[in-house]
């Protein structure tokens, strides 16, 4: 008897915490999905009215009432379809259909006039399919193993199991090249030791080879399943998938083990077992335009099995054992394979695979539709972007009431007395204008510095951001777009150079030589120095992410031929330009600050000015965060580029309000005030790291929790310095601009 779908459930409930439902529940945001532009139906079977369903089969435009009518319809039928079991992640017909509907909003290209298209179209932009002829060798390349306890990742063949076949010409030229981002991020896909792998040919059970499990290897294979490490592989460069129609989800991966689950009455509750058989399943569509097959679908279900063999016997893949000798390997509960605890004899463990070739009507460039499933809608980043606006239109209106309203009053009054009264008696924010261009008494090339470096960060991020848009950066290749960011911040060092600088002359700063190289070194210097820290603790820990010497010797490279020299060259330019005029002339002796109210003081400010920054951003730091610890795909550029247009607006507009608050109390020191006032955003982000570190993630052991520590603060610090420095420029601009409007001699 087959108990094959039965061992899956208990499984796939052991892993539920580990891995995100793809289906379960309609969300609402399905039901306001638009019609189709091509005017199709997503989901085969709807009932439509006569008068629809001719527009539709002609082709013709719908009315709005007829859209909705569609859409009603649509999701009509999509409820009948989920509640008669139908699921969403298998390669029928039905299933993607379902899928069709759910990413309805996900397949649509362009910023005004949205355009259906596929997904791989979004994804992927002008990647054609790679067409397979029969008997023609393919590879399965190993990547990661990775965890969603832990943040530590390990290489494929860095765990006890077989080793990186012999490498002949045919490896050589199916190497891939490795990219700086892709070296940081420890990616370095090898080819997997499944050699034998021809299309459209099936394999039954072959073995690979035998290892043997000391004491030592077999505490660190208890250690992997515990923390529930999963194998990542690709293959014509979709990820492998394990699918479960019953549960409706499917989770990229695979996992080492599985520890007994204590419903599971076969197996001793807690007991660790490990998967030593891996049958793939290779789905295809013969499209009639292809002169081959095209691959849509790379799905792999483990096995525990424990094999028979001689002892001493070596295993290869031209070996023969009993229990793998061609035939079909099923789950038995009484043949798993138990990592059991440390004994006297090390553990034998035989590996194996096999491959079935099954045939699909799925098309190529909908191959993508099931790793998406499951995945936020864009509606809700469009309801990010509203949260944001929100906040923006409250302030703008803040904003035209005081500065517009109350300013302009004060302008006509103040140049009212100077007209018709030159002994009146000044008040509120004129009162200090001897003052409020006086450079701070301490500090002044460290505000500059940190100014220049936000600038730096702010220009580089947006840039990229750009380059993503216009498909010269792909987002979900994550080694590109990293490499993409490190190459944009160091070609804008010039930006850093010449706004310290010229910020650092305007405070009447001497020291212009020093100013730029710690402009150069100051940021750059204190992350690779926390970085190299940490590095050497990954590679104590043998993690893949782990950094070379010689990766860092390139960072070295970069940051001192090319990011440092552009910095030089920037300060330069700073220097030489003409200093920066203001309207007033500043006194010789610094006017004493009155008392201020508690809502103007430094600690008050900097905790309501660094709230509205961080609330215009929240909800997609939410996407973001997901995909940097939980391993989710996140594309949507356009999106991120829009709220970080909303987050400059949020810090200039915070940061005009409470610096006219502060001049109308007569305190001219609003330097440091202004940059902090936004830069504190950076210290909300942080507590929102910790707030996802308690709720949102499940880390065990105190490195990796000191990882993600320590990257979410070395995130906070350069979102704070971005804050800020957009803070400190619009008060600038502000200041000169209100002086510049009035009459003062």
């Amino acid at each position: 008897m087959r108990i094959l779908n039965t061992f899956t459930s208990a499984v796939l409930l052991c892993l539920l915490p580990a891995v995100s439902a793809v289906g379960g529940k309609v969300a609402a945001t399905v039901a306001a999905a638009a019609a189709n532009n091509n005017n199709k139906p997503a989901v085969k079977g709807t009932v439509l009215k006569a008068e629809t369903e001719q527009k539709l089969k002609q082709g013709q435009r719908l009315s709005r009432r007829e859209r909705k009518e569609v859409v009603q319809a649509e999701k009509t039928k999509y409820i009948e379809l989920r509640q008669a079991g139908q699921d969403e992640v298998s390669n029928t017909e039905e299933a993607a259909a379902l899928r069709n509907y759910r990413l309805r909003n996900k397949k649509r290209k362009g910023l005004i006039r949205r355009r259906q298209a596929s997904l791989a179209d979004v994804l992927f932009p002008g990647v054609a399919p790679v067409e397979y002829r029969q008997g023609e060798p393919i590879w399965i390349y190993a990547d990661l193993v990775e965890s969603r306890k832990t943040p530590i990742p390990y290489e494929f063949y860095d765990l006890p199991g077989c080793g990186v076949p012999p490498e002949n010409e045919a490896l050589k030229r199916m190497r891939k090249r490795k990219n700086l981002g892709m070296r940081l991020q420890g990616h370095d896909p090898k080819v997997a030791p499944f050699s034998s792998i021809r299309v459209l040919e099936d394999r039954g059970c072959t073995p690979i080879c035998k290892v043997e499990l000391d004491n030592k290897k077999l505490r660190w294979m208890r250690r992997l399943v515990q923390r529930q490490y999963r194998v990542q592989m690709t293959l014509d460069t979709l990820p492998v998938l394990m699918r479960s129609k019953a549960y409706n989800y499917a989770v990229r991966g695979y996992p080492i083990g599985f520890q007994a689950p204590a419903s599971f009455e076969e197996l001793k509750s807690g007991e660790l077992y490990v998967f030593n058989h891996l049958k793939f399943i290779i789905t295809y569509n013969r499209e009639q335009s292809a002169e081959g097959v095209r691959i849509t679908g790379f799905d792999v279900h483990p096995i525990s099995v424990r094999h028979e063999f001689e002892a001493g016997a070596q295993i290869n893949e031209k070996s023969s054992i009993a229990s793998c000798g061609g035939l079909d390997v099923e789950n038995d509960p009484s043949k798993y394979l138990l990592l059991k605890s440390e004994g006297a004899a090390p553990l034998s463990i035989v590996y194996s695979y096999e491959v079935e070739w099954e045939e699909s009507q799925l098309p190529w460039s909908d191959r993508w539709d099931v790793y998406l499933v499951g995945a936020p809608d864009d509606d809700l980043h469009y309801f990010s972007i509203v949260n944001s606006l929100m906040i923006v239109l409250f302030l703008t209106g803040a904003i035209s009431t005081i500065m517009i309203r109350t300013l302009r009053k004060d302008i006509a009054v103040y140049n009212e007395m100077d007209a018709f009264d030159d002994g009146a008696e000044e008040s509120g924010w004129k009162l200090v204008h001897g003052d409020v261009f006086r450079p701070p008494q301490h500090g002044v090339m460290v505000l500059s510095i940190l100014v220049g470096t936000g600038c730096q960060l702010g220009v580089s991020f947006g840039l990229a951001m750009l380059a993503a848009m216009l498909h010269l950066v792909n987002p979900i290749q994550k080694g590109q777009t990293l490499t993409a960011l490190l190459i944009l911040y160091v070609l804008c060092g010039s930006v850093a150079g010449y706004v310290s600088s010229r910020l650092y002359k305007f405070m009447d700063g001497s020291a212009w030589k020093l100013n730029a190289i710690l402009t150069a070194a100051g940021l750059p210097g204190s992350m690779v120095a926390v970085f190299c820290v940490l590095n050497m603790f990954l590679g104590f820990a043998n993690a893949a992410t782990h950094v070379s010497v010689l990766t860092v010797i390139a960072l070295f490279l970069l940051w001192v031929c090319v990011s440092s020299p552009l910095v030089f060259v920037g300060a330069f330019f700073g220097i030489k330009a003409e200093k920066l005029d203001v309207p007033t002339k500043t006194k010789q002796i610094a006017r004493v600050v009155p008392p201020t109210p508690w809502h103007v003081q430094a600690p008050y400010t900097f905790l309501m000015g660094g709230i509205l920054p961080f609330g215009s951003v929240c909800i997609e730091l939410a996407f973001i965060m997901s995909a940097l610890w939980l391993h989710q795909i996140y594309y949507v550029m356009s999106f991120l580029f829009a709220v970080l247009l909303i987050l400059a607006a949020t810090c200039a507009q915070v940061s005009i309000v409470l610096t006219y608050l502060q001049l109308c109390c007569e305190d001219h020191r609003w330097w440091w005030s202004s940059f902090w006032n936004c830069a504190s955003a950076g210290a909300y982000l942080f507590l929102y790291s910790v707030w996802f570190l308690s709720s949102r993630l499940e880390l065990v052991g105190v490195l990796p929790v000191v990882v993600y520590l320590t990257y979410m603060t070395m995130i906070s610090i350069l979102f704070g310095l971005v804050c800020g420095s957009i803070s400190f420029m619009s008060s600038l601009w502000f200041n000169r601009m209100i002086y510049g409007a009035v009459k003062v001699d």
